[in-house]
């Protein structure tokens, strides 16, 4: 048996409108500057604490805990309005459970949200384990994440794939020794992903299920 562990943001969802209007409003309440949308692709991926030092003025660093509070209050109100999931998403996870693959998620996003969006689009038992940020476990690249998931769930390095949009999941891939799949329609570009040094490069979702289960 094998194991897909995916990044959620920019992997399975599209959240990015959302995670930046909590970002931007969270500027605005403190006066400073907002970003335009596009600009988010290469704010996210560290985690909440690193995207809010990212959007910051370099002159406004001591603020990030002000901000940190704004962006939460709105984005527990609204980060599923403009959310959804990629088109191929759904179809590609149908095929790999049919194909006896054990599914995960192991994002950077807060637990909670984590837990919340992927019960809410996905629901309960298409994912064996779902992790999230949590603050006795490092953000990715490191491998914690995978290291914990592998293990609760039983499997080695070998028998995993780590799933994402990002280089930081590659890396993260990288640094638990499992396979890795980068994924073209999410955040990032092919140069990163490539450069990251990801075993295979998924064009489409249904790419995923050949790499997978090949």
């Amino acid at each position: 048996m094998k194991l897909a562990i995916f990044d959620l943001d920019g992997t399975l969802i599209d959240s990015l409108a959302d995670i930046a209007e909590a970002a931007n409003y969270s500027l605005k309440k403190l006066g400073f500057p907002t970003h335009e949308l596009s600009k988010f692709n290469y704010f996210v991926g560290n985690g909440l604490l690193e995207l809010i030092n990212r959007i910051l003025p370099e002159n406004a660093k001591d603020k990030v805990d002000e901000a940190l509070f704004f962006y939460k209050e709105f984005y527990s109100r609204n980060y599923m309005v403009k959310t959804c999931v990629y088109d191929g998403i759904a179809k590609m996870l149908e095929t790999l459970g049919k194909n006896g693959i054990k599914l995960a998620v192991a994002s950077n996003k807060t637990d909670e949200f984590t837990q919340n969006v992927v019960k809410h689009y996905f629901g309960d038992e298409i994912f064996a384990m779902v992790c999230g940020r949590i603050e006795s476990r490092p953000t990715k690249p490191n491998p914690d994440i995978l290291h914990d998931i592998m293990h609760k769930l039983g499997f080695s390095p070998e028998e995993c794939f780590m799933i994402g949009d990002t280089n930081i999941d590659i890396q993260t891939g990288k640094n638990a020794g499992v396979k890795t799949i980068g994924c073209l329609w999410g955040f990032r570009t092919l140069e990163e992903l490539a450069d990251a040094g990801a075993d295979f490069i998924a064009r489409m979702p249904e790419d995923i299920v050949k790499f997978v289960c090949e």
